[in-house]
């Protein structure tokens, strides 16, 4: 034989989980969907269930329930993926139940099968397969009859051109011992883990036959629509290389908006870069990040923001509400709680993608780290990096704020160690002078390129950065003695 076997890959409908299975479902695979209880699972079956079925490719949904089929499709009907339509002219639901009371394999397997001959479908669900084993074993049916049991539904189900989802409830414990796990050709496991007040949704695929999947666990959701998964963002370091490497320091340059500053910075900030804009509370960092954008739109480039410490009202001055209302900047209101860096950066990547931006603002790291649930604030650095390493990859240019408290001596540049993943660092700080409470700012570094050292007063006027003198030109203060007039952690160097 000198062609290879073609598996054609089945759509699930489900956004994000394709991608885990690499490309789809196989069709006429022998399928595992397993999990804790309260997971997920049946609603995940049914939302691949009617995106899959049609008047051609009918579905047999088999219930194993100590109550009535009825209750279950009550509380599934209020999703919107459920189409009534399709109930009466594509799926089939039976009731397991009385076949077994007595924990006779033969029996239920010559039920299903007796309903999938007079059906003929194209997709077989057993919810919750698991009942199924636990009244055998009530019979003291030992894993050899199961394993026996689940080798002939899956020949049967083969033979009869049926892709079949078993559905059931498993500890991670028994993944080692259970003959479902070595015959099924795919296995998908979900979970739900609370830490503290958050509880956090994630979805593995253990095992998937005869084509690559992703790795790990991934954060799903399940909302009005059903389920949405969200990919982890993978990060190959071989393929995102840091922007200096890629991009030389002569290349464009982005104005931020601010002439002085752009000087200040050699020109701009490079194309590609990622930037930090640090600073304590009320220093100006928004307003900055709003001259960004608003420069961008000016000279056609659109831009995204993210808000993760303010609401929207909060957020959006008149400026940038006149620039979002436009439609020429994007705004992700991600302002509520146990958001994950995937689900984030989703929605920041398709948002990009559907503006062409060319500029993005998250503001602030502080509050998306606030946001985040626990489980994914323990790894908050290495979260951040593939984010920026994702989005500088694209090729936009990111300016990411963070607040840090003025403590005077004690210059830092992020709460997080995570200074290195920035290309470029500006800083925002407050000195007393001359009886007042003044704003400077500097730039500490641009990667691969020369800038200015100087430190500069500047001030917000109409929601504009103004930039003032250098502080060198306060001479009485900088060569005298009066140095404790000037503090910050700035010296008279």
């Amino acid at each position: 034989m000198s062609n290879k076997v073609q598996i054609k890959r089945l759509v699930t409908g489900i956004p994000g989980l394709d991608s885990l299975f690499g490309g789809g479902i196989p069709e006429f695979s022998f399928n595992l969907i397993a999990g804790t209880p309260g997971s997920g699972k049946t609603t995940l079956a049914h939302q691949m269930m009617f995106a899959l079925t049609s008047t051609e490719s009918r579905a047999l949904f088999f219930t194993v329930l100590g109550e009535p089929s009825l209750k279950m499709l009550r509380y599934q009907q209020q999703f919107s993926f459920y189409d009534l339509k399709k109930q009466n002219e594509s799926i089939r639901y039976v009731n397991l139940a009385d076949d077994i009371m007595d924990g006779d394999y033969d029996r239920v397997l010559a039920r299903i099968l007796a309903e999938v001959k007079a059906y003929s479908p194209s997709f077989v669900f057993v919810d919750s397969f698991r009942s199924i084993v636990q009244a055998a074993d009530y019979q003291s049916k030992g894993p050899t009859d199961l394993q026996h049991f689940v080798q002939r539904l899956s020949m049967q189900m083969t033979s009869w051109q049926a892709t079949t989802f078993l559905i059931g409830e498993y500890m991670d414990s028994e993944a080692q011992t259970s003959p479902v796990y070595t015959i099924a050709d795919g296995i998908v496991w979900l979970v739900q883990s609370k830490q503290r007040n958050s509880v956090v949704r994630k979805v593995q695929v253990v095992k998937m036959r005869g084509q690559a999947n992703s790795q790990g666990a991934h954060t799903f959701r399940i909302d009005n629509d059903g389920v949405h998964v969200f990919p982890r963002a993978m990060v190959d370091p071989n393929e995102v290389k840091r922007p200096a490497a890629r991009i030389p320091a002569t290349s464009k340059r982005l104005s931020t908006g601010v002439a002085e500053l752009d000087a200040m910075l050699g020109g701009g900030i490079p194309a590609g870069y990622s930037t930090l804009l640090v600073g304590p509370s009320g220093s100006g960092k928004t307003v900055l990040a709003t001259e960004f954008l608003a420069e961008g739109v000016r000279i056609g480039e659109a831009g995204v923001i993210a808000a993760f410490e303010k609401s929207p009202n909060q957020l959006l001055s008149q400026k940038l509400d006149d620039l979002v209302q436009s439609g020429q900047v994007g705004l992700i209101d991600t302002h509520s709680l146990d958001l994950s860096i995937d689900e984030t950066l989703h929605d920041l990547v398709s948002t990009i993608q559907r503006l062409n931006a060319k500029r993005v603002v998250i503001d602030s790291l502080s509050g998306f780290e606030l946001a985040l649930a626990p489980a994914f604030q323990e790894d908050f650095r290495e979260s951040l990096y593939r984010l920026v390493a994702v989005l500088t990859g694209m090729g936009v240019t990111v300016l990411m704020t963070t607040e840090l408290e003025d403590r005077y001596g004690d210059l830092r540049f992020s709460p997080y160690g995570n200074a290195f993943l920035a290309d470029a660092i500006i800083l925002q700080r407050y000195i007393e002078l001359e009886g007042e409470f003044k704003r400077v700012i500097s730039v500490v570094k641009v990667r691969g390129s020369k800038h200015s050292k100087a430190i500069r007063l500047f001030d917000i006027e109409d929601d504009a950065v103004v930039i003032g003198d250098p502080l060198s030109h306060y001479e009485g203060i900088l060569t005298g003695k009066p140095t404790s007039m000037l503090r910050g952690g700035l010296t008279t160097d």
